[in-house]
């Protein structure tokens, strides 16, 4: 299925802030139902599912009731309905939840959390390696339905709440997110996980304080690394030493270590429990490899939907057509000129790419000038092929999603160094 149809699983009445009118998806959102309910039927088996059975036992009765179920789920014991979902890919009810592009591996090596999971590409690394994800949480409600899509798992929401925290497993073994950067308020900068309070990192650390995962594996934006005259860094640096991880970092980009061609430094941190992980100063980060693939590799030159490109009656249209003259580069909009990328790359895919305006990546093709579809956005963030958004999601918001995501690839091979090391340990 391309989407599911939300089901309000123990109808409970929307929560709106009162001062602003916007929706909460606090605990009685249909998000926050979907998300404990998928939890549980993904972990059910290996222990790891953080739910109080009271609480599944009514989600299920509800679920069951709107899904249609054959029998009255009302009549069912507790214990009738717990058997229900302890083989809940047999019945279509649950389709939604197992019949996914990106199913969890049978046979996992280790397991991980995906914090700040937007669309999942750390998820389909860390999997593609031999992971499975025990717990996800992601804020951006459109996300959230594109990773149930792929997954079959909706995240859970606002992960500066302890509500949400509260489903965290105790055990697992690595921690994963691209966590936003910002500046840590407290001067002097020399309290470590105290000087990071009011951050979202520090909900990062708290987890990492509480659970000790073996591995963390984050990232973020190069400019983290001299963010507040390297202040920002240094706090999680030290925070993370304090809290017994080595640490490691390095700036790379997917065209120089993955064979990607899209211009996107990002700095990469790992860290290990000392005490955990014995061998941790092994690591190494990938090796640079030679860049064999091309805008042409990424770009299907067979679109001809309108809705991608630019006329006459276009505001700027002569200020495009007198500058994208090539066809072998890709080309961006400034506001008010157009900038060739000569390096034949991609440049860095952003959010804003699909609202208009600034860094809209812009391409030349027989049929003309064209903004780049979001399934070539995809494809310069390595994607697969069988990835999908639901096909109510909007345009934006699918250019959103991608410009916020991560370089798959790259992430993997990071991922393959961390379980490298950890399998060393095992």
């Amino acid at each position: 299925m391309d989407e599911m149809k939300k089901v309000s699983i123990l109808n409970f009445p929307e929560e709106f802030d009162e001062e602003t009118g916007v929706r909460v998806y606090g605990e009685t959102s249909y998000e926050n139902h979907m998300a404990v309910l998928s939890h549980f039927l993904h972990n059910r088996k290996n222990g790891l599912s953080n739910v109080d059975k009271i609480e599944i036992i009514r989600l299920l009765r509800n679920f069951l009731t709107e899904k249609g179920f054959k029998q009255n789920v009302m009549e069912l014991s507790d214990h009738d309905v717990l058997s229900v979902a302890e083989d809940p890919a047999q019945y279509e009810l649950f389709s939604d939840f197992f019949d996914v592009p990106f199913p969890a591996p049978e046979n996992p090596q280790f397991t991980f959390i995906d914090l700040f999971a937007g669309i999942g590409g750390f998820r389909i690394a860390m999997q593609n390696v031999g992971g499975k994800c025990v717990y996800s949480s992601e804020f951006d409600a459109n996300a959230q339905q594109t990773y149930l899509s792929n997954y079959g798992e909706m995240p859970f929401g606002d992960i500066t709440k302890e509500s949400t925290k509260r489903f965290i497993p105790k055990d697992f073994d690595v921690l994963c997110g691209g966590f936003p950067c910002q500046a840590f308020s407290i001067a002097g900068y020399q309290r470590g996980f105290e000087d990071t309070r009011g951050t979202l990192f520090f909900d990062v650390a708290q987890i990492v304080k509480q659970c000790q995962p073996k591995a963390i594996f984050l990232e973020n934006v190069k400019n983290l690394k001299s963010h507040d005259k390297g202040n920002t860094f240094r706090v999680i640096k030290s925070t993370l030493e304090q809290l017994g991880y080595m640490v490691f970092d390095k700036i790379m980009s997917p065209d120089v270590y993955a064979n990607i061609p899209q211009n996107r430094e990002r700095i990469f941190i790992v860290a290990f429990n000392v005490e955990k992980v014995p061998n941790c100063s092994d690591f190494q980060f990938p090796e640079k490899v030679k860049l064999t693939n091309t805008i042409h590799n990424c770009i299907d030159y067979t679109v001809d939907d309108p809705r991608f490109f630019y006329t006459e009656k276009m505001a700027h249209y002569s200020e495009l057509e007198g500058s994208i003259t090539s066809k072998d580069t890709i080309y961006q909009w400034r506001r008010v000129y157009v900038r060739e990328n000569k390096s034949n790359l991609c440049p860095t895919l952003t959010a804003n790419m699909g609202m208009g305006g600034h860094n809209v990546p812009l391409i030349l093709t027989d049929d003309g000038i064209r903004k780049l579809t979001p399934k070539e956005c995809l494809n310069f963030q390595g994607y697969p092929d069988n990835y999908k958004f639901p096909s109510s999601m909007s345009m934006s918001a699918c250019y959103k999603q991608i410009g916020n995501s991560v370089a798959v690839p790259l992430i993997q091979k990071v991922s393959l160094q961390i379980w490298k090391i950890l399998q060393n340990n095992s």
